[in-house]
């Protein structure tokens, strides 16, 4: 059983987030939230999602699972205003979701979630730098370094207690410094290392301007980076893999 009335603007966020990495995925739907814990084809990139029930105008669940084909439900979304409700429905019997916009009525035919890739486990790691920087800076640096290269440098000095985001291109340099004043906190570890700058632009499209998002970052591990949306109700954590750098 699964009922549900939501703000528009806060589903398409939600969408939004584990889009950005795969096409189809299995939602939970919990009683006390909605969750989302996906990754890539490749095996790089994670998404976890989850939304609170709170964050929705009401919410009905079971524990039931059903799995979506993202880029038709996001369509079906999009169409919806930001101060839009959204009405969800599943039909149990029939295996299709049924969604209500402002008069608009239509069902989407849901996939078999034994079909789609099974959820990846998000590995608790011991990352020595935590970073929380407002989502613009983010977005700043990684747009600086898309112009000279397809990888990105993410570091931590910890004498100057700065974290940088570089990229470094056949002829040309990017170096973004972040001293503990421009940032909104910042524990220093040591911390260095390179990832694919593709999907990091991916996960930066889904993380609102304003958003402060806490990075988790080690030598040459993972990076963590967790935001919240739907004021606090909705939190989203992607995980990308290193690139391991040559000597």
């Amino acid at each position: 059983m699964f009922k549900a009335i939501v703000g528009a603007s806060t589903f398409q966020d939600a969408l939004d987030s584990v889009s950005v990495l795969v096409d189809e995925c299995k939602i939970r739907l919990n009683e006390e939230e909605l969750s989302i814990r996906a990754v890539d084809p490749a095996n790089v990139g994670m998404v976890d999602l989850t939304l609170e029930a709170a964050a929705f105008e009401s919410y009905e669940a079971d524990g039931g699972v059903i799995g979506v084909n993202l880029a038709r439900l996001e369509d079906i979304a999009g169409m919806a205003n930001s101060g839009d409700l959204i009405h969800l429905e599943l039909d149990e019997e029939t295996r299709k979701l049924h969604i209500e916009i402002d008069g608009l009525s239509y069902t989407l035919a849901l996939i078999d979630p034994d079909s789609i890739r099974q959820e990846p486990d998000i590995p608790d790691l011991d990352l020595a730098s935590e970073i929380v920087v407002e989502g613009a800076q983010l977005d700043r640096g990684i747009k600086a370094a898309d112009m000279v290269s397809d990888h990105i440098r993410l570091r931590v000095d910890e004498t100057d207690e700065a974290f940088f985001i570089e990229a470094e291109g056949d002829t040309d340099d990017v170096n973004l410094k972040l001293d503990r004043e421009d940032l909104i906190a910042l524990t220093a570890g040591p911390a260095d290392s390179l990832f694919s700058l593709d999907y990091l632009k991916d996960m930066n499209k889904a993380i609102p301007s304003d958003a402060e998002v806490t990075v988790e970052l080690g030598e040459e591990f993972p990076v963590k980076l967790h935001y919240g949306f739907a004021e606090g109700l909705g939190n989203v954590t992607f995980m990308l893999a290193p690139r391991i750098q040559s000597d």
